[in-house]
């Protein structure tokens, strides 16, 4: 085999109870990315395709160094001693500073693809480590929060990631995700910067409490419990300011029947579970007319259960 092509699909991340450990991805939406076995032993950037218009004003890296499809490639090459080398072809499905693990999508779908051509396949566990790569130098942090989901798929909660420790998480059948992107960028190394780097005793014992509930109520089935626990006590204060209307887009999702709502990754995409279709739609539509009433009138949106499947091979 010469060439592979993989999707790999958005996520959200942290969901409110677990900054940079937790994560789920959803269906509809992802990055498609091409890798060729060529015979010069390097890596290179063919082609980069914006669908989301999100790059008008912004260019990906060229540098294959520096961006997130190819960085991880580099590495697997060296690692491996591989003789030949791989060109990139990237179709960007989810916006740039978007919240939705675009970053983690191009590394993820390229290391995927690139496993495709080898002499010998890795695991998906021996992949973390070159999409993480691909991760750091688009967001200047080692997180596989994204990463994570968008690999193995459904609701994973990242143990550790040296070694690699991803355990994935039941989600109760009835749960639906709404996602909502207002257009509005934030790069994600400004998301964390604002961040404070220490948190009192009392807050963590209460953020603790509700991630400990949270898995719970997912493993147990207890609607309840997840609806209680879901609360972000760290980190959605820090960033509320970045995010347009979400006090407002919280406020509608809730009064309509959500479990809970927050941001997704470092925003601006703001996200709700609810446990019907028809709940879903009111929760939508809701959110969409909160983001009009502050005069915010292109937003996108989603309705997704939590997906099982992660980045895969499509061609």
């Amino acid at each position: 085999m010469n060439a592979a092509t993989a999707f790999a699909p958005a996520t959200v991340s942290n969901v409110a109870v677990g900054f940079d450990i937790l994560g789920f991805a959803i269906e509809g939406v992802g990055d498609l990315v091409t890798v060729l076995k060529i015979e010069r032993p390097d890596v290179l950037i063919a082609e980069i395709v914006d669908s989301t218009g999100s790059l008008s004003n912004l260019e990906l890296p060229s540098d294959p160094k520096q961006n997130a499809a190819t960085a991880g490639l580099a590495k697997l090459r060296a690692d491996l001693k591989l003789e030949f080398g791989f060109e990139v072809r990237l179709r960007k499905g989810i916006a740039i500073g978007s919240g939705m693990g675009g970053s983690a999508a191009s590394a993820v779908g390229a290391v995927v693809a690139a496993n495709e051509l080898l002499p010998d396949r890795l695991s998906k566990e021996e992949l973390v480590k070159y999409a993480l790569a691909g991760e750091v130098v688009a967001s200047g942090s080692a997180h596989a929060d994204n990463l994570a989901p968008c690999l193995f798929g459904g609701l994973t909660l990242v143990i550790g990631i040296d070694p690699v420790r991803v355990v994935s998480i039941p989600v109760p059948k009835e749960i639906l995700t709404v996602l909502v992107h207002p257009r509005h960028r934030i790069e994600t190394r400004r998301a964390r910067d604002i961040l404070k780097t220490e948190v009192t005793l009392a807050d963590h014992v209460r953020q603790s409490a509700h991630l400990g509930g949270f898995i719970a109520g997912c493993y147990s089935n207890d609607l309840d419990l997840i609806k209680e626990s879901f609360r972000d006590v760290l980190i959605e204060s820090q960033r509320a300011a970045l995010i347009p209307a979400l006090a407002e887009v919280k406020e509608a999702a809730l009064r309509n029947g959500a479990l809970g709502a927050s941001i997704s990754g470092s925003g601006p995409s703001v996200f709700a579970w609810a446990t019907s279709s028809e709940t879903a739609s009111k929760v939508r539509d809701a959110m969409l007319q909160a983001y009009q009433t502050k005069g915010l009138a292109e937003v996108d949106s989603w309705i997704s259960p939590v997906s099982t499947q992660g980045a895969r091979i499509v061609a």
